[in-house]
């Protein structure tokens, strides 16, 4: 996977908690997650991979999750 750390630009400024389609997989967002992006919207998670049983999910991508995030000065601001 040549994706791993995804920043609230790069997940198209979610504001929902949910499942979401992108080029690498499905990815789960959390209010938790989205409640760290509104705060610190430079904030840059890492993605880990979810450990998925359903392998109807296995044909359709991989699915993740947001994991430990790090905080960015230099990028610039992002609107809201």
């Amino acid at each position: 996977m040549a994706v791993n750390k995804i920043s609230w630009q790069q997940a198209g400024h979610v504001t929902e908690p949910g499942r979401y389609m992108f080029r690498f997989g499905w990815l789960t967002v959390s209010p938790d997650d989205l409640c760290v992006w509104e705060k610190f919207p430079n904030a840059v998670f890492t993605l880990v991979k979810t450990a998925g049983t359903n392998t109807v999910a296995a044909d359709i991508g991989e699915e993740f999750h947001l994991g430990a995030f790090e905080l960015r000065k230099d990028a610039p601001t992002s609107e809201k």
